[in-house]
């Protein structure tokens, strides 16, 4: 199957994105031209970067021959929730290592899994401890022989072939940006970037995770040194998330008509007006933020909020 029949089959035929200006006071004050690439709008389930991620993947697997697919996530992962659905529109048997032993008993009433289970993904859940030793050969080993052979999809689906489907994201027009934004989790999407920045351009990641480990990863991707990982809006890293950023990813979306995810985008544009009024950006700048989906998460992460007692994200 070639790559056109591979779009075909994934319903992705047109690639025909917006970029959405943001017209925010603070901004004007700070004469900061901010844009939001609207890569959340190329598919309702295989959204954002995870498309470019699995694109190549695809061509690979289907290349290659494999009938089944295995990879890695998280309780409300936007990887296995679109992992789940291009495997099944593609006749490909889709299994999902899942951290976390305890999820297994109550998979039906998360969000994210239970649609991942609906697209015929089977879910193998394992304990954090074990989920650690994920790319080592004696768990690898041990998967290979309770599934038999398979196409394996690291965690995120960051490789090699899904850095160079994120080097798509940027386009001849994107060229004209100063900066070029994106939220990270594991590496891939801004390493691509990177990779298809212009030397005029500095590439700015927003973390969703604590920790430095991020950097040695993008390094194994890319040699362009006009980037910086800004480590500050992370809120606590992956599932946290507090009243101050619920309220102002509703407020933006009330804004400007563009719904963020809490774990990713939301930290990012938070990040970047926060910069802005920090006197980061220079004025004049022109900003180009990529929007790389992960709404799908939400439903999810109200549960928690709920939980919890705080607001929800509208």
């Amino acid at each position: 199957m070639d790559l056109s029949e591979v779009l075909q089959v994934m319903n992705l035929k047109s690639l025909h994105l917006q970029h959405q200006e943001i017209h925010l006071e603070k901004l004007e004050r700070y004469g900061i031209r901010l844009v939001i690439k609207r890569e959340d709008l190329i598919h309702p389930f295989v959204s954002g970067n995870k498309y470019r991620k699995l694109k190549y993947n695809l061509v690979e697997l289907q290349e290659k021959g494999y009938a089944k697919l295995l990879t890695f996530g998280g309780a409300y992962s936007n990887h296995i929730a679109a992992t789940a659905y291009a495997a099944k529109e593609q006749g490909v048997k889709a299994i999902g290592v899942i951290r976390g032993e305890e999820l297994k008993a109550k998979a039906g009433e998360n969000p994210t899994l239970n649609f991942a289970r609906k697209q015929g993904m089977e879910l193998h859940f394992v304990s954090r401890e074990i989920y650690r030793t994920k790319t080592q050969p004696m768990f690898l080993e041990s998967l290979y022989r309770r599934f038999g052979d398979f196409y394996l999809l690291p965690e995120g689906g960051t490789n090699a072939l899904a850095v160079k489907g994120c080097e798509e994201i940027l386009v001849e027009k994107d060229s004209a940006f100063d900066y070029i934004c994106c939220a990270v989790g594991t590496g891939g999407t801004i390493s691509g970037l990177i990779n298809a920045s212009t030397v005029h351009q500095k590439v700015l990641g927003f973390p969703a995770l604590k920790g430095s480990f991020l950097k040695n990863e993008i390094c194994n991707f890319v040699s362009g040194k006009n980037w910086e990982l800004i480590e500050d809006y992370h809120f606590g890293g992956y599932a946290k998330i507090s009243a101050s950023l619920v309220n102002f990813i509703n407020v933006f979306k009330e804004q400007t008509a563009i719904p963020l995810d809490p774990v990713y985008t939301g930290k990012m544009i938070y990040g970047i007006l926060d910069l802005a009024e920090k006197g980061y950006f220079s004025r004049g700048s022109s900003i180009l933020a990529i929007h790389t989906g992960g709404l799908q998460g939400i439903p999810g992460m109200n549960q928690i909020l709920k939980r919890k007692q705080l607001p929800l994200i509208q």
